[in-house]
């Protein structure tokens, strides 16, 4: 592994931080980038009031200067601003008088009651503020860095929503994948068909009237990757590995396929592979289709890399689920803690993240370089052999 993070921080406390390391020197990258990206991690149709109160602001505190990465880790810092209408109840600090907004009902399908039992916490705010999605903020943070290093070698990320609920986004990606997200971005579900889009927004309006919340499934496309990332020489090298565990990571994602996934179970041979011929221009050969989603055998085809993930319906509903409350073992409504109607659209920008983080990470393994010029040099020269 070439590229190694860490993130630290609570979703009520003063900040989170990241620690990226691994990054060639000579890596272009300013403030303004990130904040481009971190403001798309808030877009999305069903999102909740914190989303208002949060701007999100990084600070580079280490491992850039005059606007190039210096190969040493990169630190970065996000304040919470709602954290000064938390100070008493995430204080450092022992506290003096009673704690209030204590958490003493698990919400059922969240990290609440294992993480109490696991941790040995009386008070579940201890698991919650933690295992809570505000920590994605920082590995879009590190995400974004990363995805200026694939910009630099020709590799292009993007995602969308295909489902939410029951709604279903049957519109073909473009090739275009940049030209693509300005579209998607625009639509408050970040759907690509504008029809689709429409009946997303309107079973997110029912669905928070009935105090539910909604799941779906997003998915996320990389162009441009030199054929030969990962390996299948050991199983922890291979990049469909590390993608998987990498989406599994985020919160709330049940399912991950590649290419056309479940659905190539329930066919023939013949037609769940990719057929071969002859290149044009100096190539040697070509794909007939990309029904694997641009890797075979643990490695890059070179063509685009197509992932979905499957994300549940967000566990704190308005109208809570049954419970217990663990102090006396009594039944009880689940703990209402502020949340979303659905987090999807956010989930699928977040996703465009951990990907660049893992691409980032093949991309050093295979071509190396301690500088950026280097590393491009590198990959242009494999690049022209095929």
């Amino acid at each position: 592994m070439k590229l190694r993070f860490l993130t630290a921080g609570e979703s009520h406390g003063k900040a989170l931080v990241a620690i990226l390391e691994g990054l060639p020197s000579g890596l272009e990258i300013n403030s303004e980038y990130i904040q481009k990206h971190m403001k798309r991690r808030k877009l999305g149709y069903g999102r909740g009031a914190r989303q208002k109160i949060e701007d999100d602001l990084v600070q580079i505190l280490s491992g850039v200067r005059h606007g190039r990465t210096l190969a040493s880790p990169v630190a970065l810092l996000v304040e919470n601003k709602d954290s000064k209408n938390w100070s008493d109840v995430m204080q450092i600090e022992e506290p003096q008088g009673e704690v209030r907004r204590q958490v003493e009902v698990p919400r059922p399908g969240h990290a609440d009651y294992i993480g109490a039992v696991k941790y040995q916490f009386d008070d579940m705010r201890n698991v919650l503020e933690r295992s809570s999605a505000r920590e994605t903020t920082m590995r879009v943070a590190v995400g974004t860095l990363a995805r200026r290093l694939l910009e630099e070698v020709g590799i292009q990320v993007a995602s969308r929503v295909i489902e939410l609920g029951s709604v279903i986004d049957k519109s073909e990606a473009t090739s275009d994948l940049v030209e693509m997200s300005h579209v998607i971005d625009s639509h408050p579900s970040r759907a690509l068909g504008v029809d689709a889009d429409k009946r997303m927004c309107q079973l997110v309006d029912e669905t928070q009237a009935k105090g539910e919340t909604l799941g779906g499934v997003f998915e996320v496309i990389a162009k441009g990757l030199p054929i030969g990332l990962g390996s299948y020489v050991q199983w922890d090298r291979r990049l469909e590995a590390e993608i998987g565990k990498a989406f599994l990571s985020l919160n709330a994602i049940k399912g991950v396929e590649i290419g056309l996934g479940f659905a190539l179970a329930r066919s023939f041979g013949s037609e769940a592979h990719d057929e071969l011929e002859p290149g044009l221009q100096n190539k040697k050969l070509k794909y007939k289709s990309n029904r694997s989603g641009g890797i075979d055998g643990g490695m890059s085809t070179s063509q685009p890399l197509v992932i979905r993930a499957g994300m549940k319906p967000l566990s704190t509903l308005m109208k809570p689920l049954d419970s217990v409350k663990l102090s006396t073992n009594e039944s009880a409504k689940a703990h209402v803690e502020r949340s979303d109607v659905t987090a999807v659209a956010s989930a699928a920008v977040i996703g465009e993240s951990l990907l660049c983080l893992v691409l980032a990470d093949a991309v050093l393994d295979k071509f190396g370089g301690d500088s950026i010029g280097e590393l491009k040099s590198r990959v242009i020269a494999w690049r022209n052999q095929f």
